[in-house]
């Protein structure tokens, strides 16, 4: 779940970006403020993972907002939503920390994109914003922001990602770790969500390169051959397509 703050000084806009967001159920929209000086206090307060940031507010503007919430070293990153395609704006966001620019007029499918991004430790510019020469010089020179998105994960996700390779099926996961087999399935997700993970194949061989599971397993789930067969997602059917590694006793 990914958690973020809004700020603008236009309540129908926050409206609109709530009811957009929360359609996400990987999102969770924690708070709003009206103004930076409101953000900041709100960001010291919920800590979100993320904030959009209008550019232009009365009082303390969005790029000013932006260095006083990195300076309060709570990694959060900030994504600047503004009306502007300036690439002097877009210039000055950026060397002041911001991790994202978006204008206002995209679409929500690429906010959520921007989102996924900088929540990845990677900066999001809009495409056409993106390709202007002064910014694409610069993204290419700046020292990109590298998170490692295994470190993102919570201890349980951690745990059923080990589980799902080993135990094989949401009900037997589920018993292991004493939970349900609905909360494994949203682990789950949620877990291959941060990974950037689209099939039980990448799963499987994320699992293998990443040497999260024991050698001797390893080797088993290499011989069991790591390949998808569409199984349908039952609680009785394999979080995986290929069989659970025997366990010694």
């Amino acid at each position: 779940m990914v958690t973020v703050a809004l700020v603008d000084d236009h309540a129908i806009v926050r409206q609109g970006l709530r009811a957009l967001l929360e359609s996400d159920p990987n999102l969770k929209v924690v708070g709003e403020a009206a103004n930076g000086l409101e953000a900041i206090k709100l960001v010291k307060r919920r800590k979100p993972q993320v904030v959009i940031c209008d550019l232009m507010m009365p009082g303390l503007n969005g790029l000013e907002t932006t260095r006083k919430i990195l300076r309060l070293k709570l990694k959060t990153r900030v994504i600047m939503l503004s009306m502007y395609q300036n690439e002097a704006y877009v210039l000055e966001a950026l060397k002041g920390g911001a991790a994202g620019y978006v204008v206002k007029e995209s679409s929500g499918a690429e906010l959520f994109q921007a989102i996924r991004v900088v929540v990845a430790g990677r900066r999001y510019v809009s495409p056409a914003l993106s390709k202007e020469p002064a910014v694409a010089l610069y993204l290419r020179k700046a020292q990109p922001i590298l998170v490692d998105p295994y470190e993102t994960l919570t201890t349980r996700e951690r745990e059923v990602l080990q589980s799902v390779v080993q135990w094989g099926t949401r009900r037997d996961i589920g018993a292991q770790l004493k939970i349900s087999p609905s909360a494994v399935k949203s682990h789950r997700a949620n877990l291959m969500r941060k990974l950037g993970l689209n099939t039980n194949h990448n799963l499987i061989q994320y699992v293998l390169k990443r040497g999260i599971i024991p050698m001797d397993e390893q080797k088993s789930l290499r011989k069991k051959g790591a390949h998808t067969s569409g199984a349908e997602h039952r609680d009785d059917a394999p979080e995986s397509s290929v069989p659970p590694v025997n366990r010694t006793p």
